[in-house]
């Protein structure tokens, strides 16, 4: 009689106690998704406003001068890149 009020106090216990564990978890892993979510659109809009800095345009032409003349683009992959940096 004992072992049957023992398991029928301590299973819903447990039981409660796993559920509130689990729901904990969960609770932090769709945090951390919004809070990835959040930093990628973040990185985006701030990536996109940055490529249209003209400073940050200049900067990426002069980088890609001295690749060119330190030989490391031929002229061919100068042009494609320049003309991506400026389409963007």
């Amino acid at each position: 009689m004992e072992k049957i009020i023992f398991f029928g106090l301590v299973i819903p216990i447990f039981i409660f106690v796993l559920y509130l564990g689990g729901r904990a978890i969960m609770t932090g892993f769709g945090a951390k998704s919004s809070k990835r979510s959040n930093l990628e659109i973040d990185n985006y809009e701030e990536k996109e406003n940055s490529l249209n800095d003209p400073k940050n345009l200049t900067s990426e032409l002069n980088k890609l001068n001295e690749l060119l003349q330190s030989g490391v683009l031929t002229q061919e992959e100068f042009e494609k890149a320049k003309k991506k940096i400026l389409d963007n």
